[in-house]
């Protein structure tokens, strides 16, 4: 790898976790409005701060329509999970407690991308994969034990965030996976995040619509629903799709485990949320799965750096002579 791909690549690790940091602050601010639903708070982030990523992005989706065209049926995947994941993100926030729902959103992202890459894209799952999985699955399980145990309201309500949990963490590797696959084709980031995104957001429209009404009941609540559609929604995601050009959907995927850290400390410091021993070493077991997850393969990155790829993709799905077989054709069957 070049001193100029690892500059890349640091740059695209540093936006991945400003992104991350940013996203960490949700769950505390979103318990800032406690009569607005969580329906309503995912819908009004995600689906303002998709459209307004649509917006940015509009001309650069105009300019590659043709190739969104043809690959529309990716497109839409990514726009069904974009529209999934903050409801159930928000919604699983709400009933286990910030720390829990993003650490069971966010720790099983990359799990959940790793088994997609294998099964979609043929991608071999290594003995540190599958190690890094047992871990993150047995902290989130030490994690929601012990917020059962610890929480004062109902156990179900904690058993239900981590399902819920665990639709948003699958949710979010399937539309970084289809994002990042719409950039493997030649379409332009700003097109891919922006169609991606847009169709999200326009989807989560209907939902804000019907539960919406208690954002517009107080100065705080739109204080808050903006902050959650401008700041980590939208500049959050400003940055993870930048990055998503330099590292694949599981990397992303794996650095933004970083996220719940970050929301886990302002839950505790500033929620007051409480952590028993075993939800700590849950967290620490979360924390070693993505340190294994990060450790970079000299061998794969020198597999990867002889494989010859093409800047343009190839017309009609016909081989340009030095790239492999157009993905593009193969998206767009």
């Amino acid at each position: 790898m070049s001193g100029k791909d690892q500059g890349g690549m640091g740059g695209a690790i540093g936006l991945l976790l400003i992104a991350s940091i940013l996203w960490g602050t949700t769950g505390t601010v979103a318990a800032q409005a406690p009569e607005v639903s969580p329906l309503a708070i995912g819908a009004a982030s995600l689906g303002i701060g998709g459209l307004l990523q649509c917006v940015v992005g509009a001309r650069s989706v105009w300019g590659h329509r043709n190739a969104l065209v043809k690959n529309k049926g990716m497109v839409l995947f990514g726009g069904v999970n974009v529209m999934i994941y903050p409801l159930a993100f928000y919604s699983s926030m709400s009933l286990g407690g910030v720390a829990l729902g993003t650490v069971i959103s966010l720790g099983t992202a990359p799990l959940f991308s790793g088994i997609l890459e294998r099964v979609a894209d043929g991608a071999r799952l290594t003995v540190r994969w599958y190690f890094a999985a047992a871990l993150g699955i047995l902290g989130s399980t030490l994690l929601g034990f012990s917020r059962a145990t610890e929480a004062s309201g109902s156990g179900s309500g904690v058993v239900a965030g981590c399902l819920l949990g665990l639709v948003a963490g699958a949710s979010y590797a399937r539309y970084s996976w289809a994002t990042g696959r719409l950039m493997q084709v030649g379409i332009a980031r700003q097109s891919a995040v922006g169609s991606v995104f847009g169709v999200g957001g326009l989807l989560l429209m209907p939902v804000l619509f019907f539960t919406g009404a208690p954002l517009l009941s107080s100065a705080q609540n739109l204080m808050v629903a903006g902050y959650l559609a401008l700041v980590p929604m939208f500049l959050g995601y400003l940055c993870f799709g930048i990055a998503l050009v330099k590292v694949p959907a599981s990397t992303a995927t794996t650095v933004t485990l970083s996220e719940p850290a970050v929301a886990a400390a302002l839950a505790v410091g500033l929620l007051n949320e409480r952590l028993g021993v075993m939800g700590w070493i849950g967290m620490a077991l979360i924390a070693a799965a993505l340190l294994i997850l990060m450790v970079r393969n000299p061998r794969n990155e020198r597999v990867l750096a002889s494989v010859a790829t093409h800047q343009i993709p190839c017309d009609q799905g016909t081989h340009c002579g030095i790239c492999q077989p157009d993905p593009n054709a193969e998206l767009a069957r």
